[in-house]
């Protein structure tokens, strides 16, 4: 047995903003929201916004829904962060619709 254990751990493939944000686009869609001008919305309220800057994706989660809703940015820089963030986000949206109804 080696004591090389440079071949046991294999690095995390390099985050691709552009493929995570169509991932991304593609969960929220099947969360029931619909895509506008940049923002995804429901019942005509903007709720999420997501952008690729350089290496990362910065996506905005609207404090409450509203016409003009405060944003709070998250920087995400791996694919783990993006999966905790739709995890967030769809919290976010069962506890606004629970609200709502």
């Amino acid at each position: 047995m080696s004591d090389d254990l440079g071949d046991f751990f294999i690095p995390a493939p390099a985050f691709k903003p552009d493929e995570a944000l169509q991932r991304l686009r593609r969960d929220l869609r099947e969360a029931g929201l619909t895509e506008r001008a940049g923002a995804f919305e429901r019942r005509g309220l903007p709720l999420v916004k997501a952008v690729v800057a350089g290496n990362t994706l910065v996506v905005s989660l609207a404090e409450r829904p509203s016409r003009s809703p405060v944003w709070r940015d998250k920087v995400l820089k791996d694919s783990a962060q993006l999966r905790d963030q739709l995890t967030q986000i769809k919290q976010q949206l069962s506890t606004w619709s629970d609200r709502d109804e």
